[in-house]
């Protein structure tokens, strides 16, 4: 073993063995020292027991996806520059309901739900759809299909493009976007 490998060896084994640390080191010394090795500890742990508690939280937020369940209000712009709005209860194992909201339909009395479905594409995406009618003038109807097809912005808002296929007759789709947020009941 050479010189410098026996004064490494030596320094070594101060940090390893505080009592021998008291026969090595000058008593001025050796309350730094000892402090140094016990701060360097502590922060050791709490390092490792701040990544230990937040590891769970990081892993939980990642794996949940917003909920879909629920009622929410529905905005529509078509491309044309008519705006509707609606109101999607979305039900468990994909089912809901659709309801036109119309200040027009108290004339004509409340409107009715009708059945919808929705499906998750993935963690953030939805697709819902099913069948609307709208007011068309005083005495008209427009009925037709509605797909919405969104992100989920946060937990409590739905954001994507929307398709009306009329019902009747050979007119073209309507297309437009919609913003859905979540309904505080």
């Amino acid at each position: 073993m050479t010189k410098f490998e026996a004064m490494s060896n030596d320094q070594m084994t101060l940090w390893r063995q505080p009592c021998r640390l008291h026969s090595f080191v000058p008593q001025a010394t050796r309350l730094p020292l000892q402090l140094i090795r016990h701060s360097s500890f502590v922060i050791s742990a709490m390092a490792i027991l701040t990544l230990i508690t937040q590891m769970p939280r990081a892993a939980v937020a990642q794996t949940q996806s917003p909920n879909m369940i629920g009622r929410w209000n529905i905005e529509i712009s078509f491309a044309d520059g008519n705006k509707r709005a609606l109101r999607f209860d979305a039900q468990e194992a994909g089912k809901g309901t659709l309801l036109v909201i119309d200040p027009r339909l108290k004339a004509w009395g409340p409107g009715k739900p009708s059945e919808a479905k929705w499906t998750r594409e993935d963690q953030n995406s939805v697709t819902f759809t099913g069948p609307v009618e709208f007011m068309l003038g005083n005495v008209g109807r427009d009925a037709g299909t509605m797909m919405f097809k969104g992100k989920f912005e946060s937990t409590d808002l739905i954001t994507g493009e929307v398709e009306f296929a009329p019902l009747v007759g050979e007119r073209p789709s309507k297309h437009g976007t919609f913003k859905a947020t979540r309904a505080r009941e």
